[in-house]
């Protein structure tokens, strides 16, 4: 991890940094400059969002572990943007998506339980120190911290954390090995959302039903178009951070309520503010999709909805350390040998029952990533199905805790 203090430490001049990245990606992306044009046939836009921060975190020009920025992001700008990019979403038609978004989910969650106890196997083979750990400083237990990370999200990992006691030396270099292993797989998935075709083709999928749902959105979408007014974008704005406000207070009541008296209920996560943060955002976006509000698409409530979410891209991307790979290369090998396991698990399900390899890359993200970024790889296929990803990262935080113990004593089994 970084030891050096950043060039820039101001969170209002790495924001304005941001944000000025963004904006040349997009105008970029929308020149007409054949150079340009080319570019972004092989790079898609999405993945400059979250990379160039990643390469001035990396070189130490800006700090994501010490900016409050990827904070403020996730808490106030994904719940409004969940509740705007589900402000027109065609509900009925999420639920005809069928059952193998579901399979591939499900399939993830196995990769990630298996796939954990299968690297520590394969690395522990030719590389037999790394079980020389004793007490909480065993692997394994650091270890069961990815699986609870991979599955649900940050409750889950400090359930697994609580549950099998790593030490805090190890906890924060397993750590190290989430957050890079973890994004560099999410950049894969951003490079090849944008050319799903190929992959489609490959396993003989019929993505009739996603795109069934794209173009049933598009099309309401552009028979309510109109442009903007002040009064329009305001109360866009307004619906969106006024549910966000909401989920903040009905979230500090719950989850802590929860917490103290049915603590046996943070296996499924529910002492977490952020799932209710997010859960409850979701639901008032669906709900308003059923009122007048829905109208609002035209005035450009996803567009709103995909500003915030892009800005929640660039910090996420800036929690990315390139070079910690280096601290101790050996973890990082079982994280990718573990990812790997994941992806093959998942590209073999997916062949075998013909799944969209949207399902597959939304079903991984669901798991690995959560709420937090599952809706940015949904959206970067279509923005209208930012929702299938977050209703998919639901059930990973119900699911985390299980999984990781699960993959955690499988891990203790083979450390021995």
């Amino acid at each position: 991890m970084q030891e050096s203090s950043p060039l820039i430490s101001n969170d209002a001049v790495v924001f304005g940094l941001l944000m000025t990245i963004l904006a040349l990606v997009f105008s970029t992306s929308s020149s007409k400059s054949p150079f340009w044009v080319k570019f972004y046939r092989i790079v898609p836009s999405v993945l400059l969002c979250y990379f160039i921060p990643a390469l001035f975190n990396s070189f130490g020009v800006i700090s994501g572990e010490s900016s409050g920025l990827y904070k403020v992001a996730s808490r106030y700008l994904l719940p409004a943007s969940l509740v705007l990019l589900t402000l027109s979403i065609d509900f009925k038609g999420i639920l005809k998506l069928g059952p193998k978004a579901l399979v591939m989910f499900v399939a993830g969650t196995i990769g990630i339980v298996l796939g954990g106890p299968f690297a520590l196997l394969v690395v522990s083979s030719i590389y037999p120190d790394i079980l020389s750990g004793v007490g909480p400083d065993q692997v394994w237990r650091g270890l069961s911290t990815i699986a609870g990370s991979w599955i649900g999200g940050g409750a889950n990992q400090t359930a697994m954390l609580e549950v099998f006691g790593a030490s805090p030396s190890l906890f924060s270099q397993m750590i190290a090995v989430d957050v890079l292993v973890a994004n560099l797989w999410m950049a894969v998935l951003l490079f090849w959302a944008a050319k799903p075709g190929k992959i489609d083709s490959i396993f003989k999928a019929d993505s009739s039903a996603i795109l069934e749902l794209q173009l049933k959105v598009e099309k309401y979408r552009a028979g309510i178009l109109k442009i903007p007014t002040l009064s329009d974008t305001m109360l866009i704005l307004g619906i969106g951070f006024a549910i966000t406000g909401f989920s903040h207070w009905i979230a500090d009541i719950v989850a802590p309520f929860i917490g103290e008296n049915y603590p046996q209920l943070s296996q499924y996560s529910l002492d977490s503010t952020f799932f209710w943060i997010v859960v409850i955002a979701t639901t008032g976006g669906l709900l308003m999709s059923f009122t007048k509000a829905r109208e609002l698409e035209g005035a450009g409530a996803s567009r709103l909805g995909s500003v915030l979410l892009y800005v929640l891209v660039a910090t996420i991307g800036m929690q990315m350390d390139l070079m910690a790979i280096f601290d101790n290369p050996v973890l990082f090998l079982i994280g990718i040998i573990w990812i790997l396991f994941h992806i093959l698990i998942m590209l073999l399900v997916a062949f075998l029952i013909k799944a969209p390899f949207f399902y597959v890359a939304v079903g991984s993200q669901a798991n690995i990533g959560g709420a937090a970024s599952a809706p940015i790889v949904a959206s970067a296929f279509n923005p209208s199905l930012a929702p299938v990803g977050v209703l998919m990262a639901v059930l990973g935080y119900a699911l985390g805790t299980y999984g990781a113990y699960l993959s955690g004593l499988l891990m203790q089994w083979i450390h021995g």
